[in-house]
C-alpha cells in the first residue's frame, strides 16, 4: 500500500532558485497569461533599482521623471525579448534601454517642454549634443563583451560593475554558486581574448598585427613589454588603447566593462551601487568584489596581483600609481509643467499595466511590486524589498531604445 506522504529526502534541499526563476525563464514566461504576472514582478523586484538609478544619472535628477525612463526601458527591452529577439544578460540591456530612451525624449521638443530634466546640460541635453558616444579607447571591450554568451554578460556585470556575490548572479542564472564561480573565471578569460581577438581584427597595419601577442603576454603576466614594442606604443593609439584596457583586467575591470557598455555616466552609476557602497563602508577587506573568484592556484595568483578592488577604479585606472606599460622604466607622464507631470505619472501607470500587461494575467487586484528592491541572496528571507523614490509609473513609447547589441558608448560624463 503506497503511503499517503511521500518519504522526505534525507538532506535538506538545495537553497535559491529554480530553474523556472532564471531571468531567462521569466522572461519566457511573460508569453504566459497565467504566470505572466509572476514573471513581471520577480523582474521589476531585481532590476527595478538599478534601471531608475541609471535613469536618473541620465537625466541628472532623480524622481518621477527617472520613474518614467525607467519604466519605458522595461517595456521597450520585455516587448522585444517576449517578441523573439535574441539579447544578451538583462541588466545591460535594460540600462542600454533607459540611457537611449532619455536621449531620443531629449530630442524631441514636446518631451522636453514637459519634462524640463531633459534639457539639462549633464543629463538629456548632454546626451542629445553627443553624436557618437563611442569612446576610441572603449572599442575593444565593447566588442568582446557583446560577443559574450548571456550568461558570461550577467556573471561579469553583477560581480564586476555591481560588486555583488557570486549568489546574486548564480540566482539570476539558477546555478549553483560553486558553479557559477567557475564559470565566472571561464567568462573573464573569454572576455580577456575577445579584446585580443578584436585588437587584431581592427588593427589599422600589419605592424599592430605582429604586435598583438607580444602586448598580451607580457601584460597578462605582470611583465614589461619589449622596447620596441613600447616604442611602437608610443606612436600607435590603436595598440596604445589596446594595452591600457588589457591592464583593467589587474584590477579594474568593473570600470572597463561599466565604460565599454553605458559609457555616459558610467563611473557614477558605479559609485551609486548599493553593494559597492556597503562593501566600502566594511572596511578594505570587504570590498572586493572578486574575492570570491581567488578558487585555485591560478584564481589565488589573480587576487594576489590586483589586490583590493575597487582601489583601481578610485585612482583613476589600471596603470595608476605606476608607469604604464608602454613608457618603460625612466619615461615620465517649471511648476506648471510639474503639475501637469504628476497628473500624467498617475494616468501613464494605468496605461502602461493595460497596454504591456494586461495580455499576461494582471489584473485590478494584483499588485505591482514597490520599486528601488534589492534582490539578495536566493532563498534568503531577511533581504527584502525596499521602497524607494520613483515608481514604474510611466508608458513609453515604441521606438523608446535600441537594442543593446547596437548601442553606442563612450567615456563617462
Amino acid at each position: 500500500m503506497q503511503a499517503p506522504h511521500p518519504p522526505r529526502p534525507p538532506y535538506p534541499p538545495h537553497p535559491g532558485v529554480t530553474a523556472a526563476e532564471s531571468d531567462h525563464r521569466l522572461v519566457a514566461r511573460l508569453r504566459d497569461p497565467d504566470g505572466g504576472h509572476h514573471a513581471v514582478a520577480l523582474l521589476l523586484a531585481r532590476h527595478w533599482r538599478a534601471t531608475y538609478d541609471y535613469a536618473a544619472i541620465c537625466l541628472a535628477a532623480p524622481g518621477d521623471s527617472a520613474a518614467m525612463v525607467a519604466t519605458a526601458a522595461f517595456r521597450q527591452v520585455l516587448r522585444r525579448l517576449t517578441g523573439g529577439a535574441v539579447g544578451g544578460a538583462l541588466r545591460p540591456q535594460l540600462l542600454v534601454a533607459a540611457r537611449e530612451t532619455v536621449r531620443e525624449w531629449a530630442a524631441d521638443e514636446a518631451a522636453r517642454a514637459v519634462l524640463p530634466e531633459l534639457s539639462r546640460p549633464s543629463g538629456g541635453r548632454g546626451l542629445r549634443a553627443v553624436k557618437s558616444m563611442t569612446s576610441e579607447k572603449r572599442l575593444l571591450a565593447e566588442r568582446a563583451f557583446q560577443a559574450l554568451p548571456g550568461a558570461f554578460q550577467c556573471l561579469l556585470w553583477h560581480t564586476e560593475v555591481e560588486a555583488e556575490p557570486i549568489t546574486i548572479p548564480s540566482g539570476l542564472l539558477a546555478m549553483d554558486a560553486d558553479g557559477a564561480a567557475g564559470t565566472l573565471e571561464q567568462a573573464r578569460e573569454q572576455f580577456r581574448a575577445g579584446c585580443v581577438r578584436a585588437h587584431r581584427e581592427l588593427a589599422p597595419s600589419g605592424e599592430c598585427r605582429y604586435y598583438n601577442r607580444l602586448l598580451d603576454v607580457p601584460l597578462r603576466r605582470g611583465g614589461t613589454l619589449l622596447p620596441d614594442v613600447r616604442q611602437h606604443l608610443r606612436a600607435c593609439r590603436h595598440c596604445r588603447h589596446a594595452a591600457e584596457q588589457l591592464g583593467h583586467f589587474d584590477g579594474g575591470l568593473h570600470v572597463l566593462i561599466a565604460e565599454a557598455v553605458l559609457g555616459w555616466g558610467a563611473r557614477r552609476y558605479l559609485d551609486s551601487r548599493p553593494a559597492r557602497a556597503a562593501a566600502t563602508a566594511a572596511g578594505p577587506a570587504a570590498a572586493a568584489p572578486g574575492a570570491h573568484r581567488a578558487s585555485g592556484p591560478a584564481g589565488l595568483a589573480r587576487a594576489g596581483r590586483r589586490g583590493i578592488a575597487g582601489a583601481a577604479g578610485a585612482g583613476g585606472g589600471p596603470f595608476s600609481g605606476r608607469t604604464p606599460p608602454w613608457r618603460g622604466h625612466g619615461h615620465g607622464h517649471g511648476n506648471r509643467h510639474r503639475t501637469a507631470l504628476a497628473v500624467a505619472v498617475g494616468l501613464a501607470s494605468l496605461v502602461l499595466l493595460a497596454t504591456v500587461l494586461a495580455a499576461k494575467g494582471w489584473t485590478a487586484d494584483r499588485a505591482v511590486p514597490v520599486p528601488r528592491v534589492t534582490w539578495g541572496a536566493p532563498g534568503d528571507p531577511a533581504r527584502t524589498a525596499t521602497v524607494a523614490p520613483g515608481t514604474p509609473s510611466a508608458s513609453a513609447s515604441e521606438n523608446s531604445g535600441r537594442t543593446m547589441a547596437h548601442h553606442p558608448c563612450g567615456p563617462d560624463r
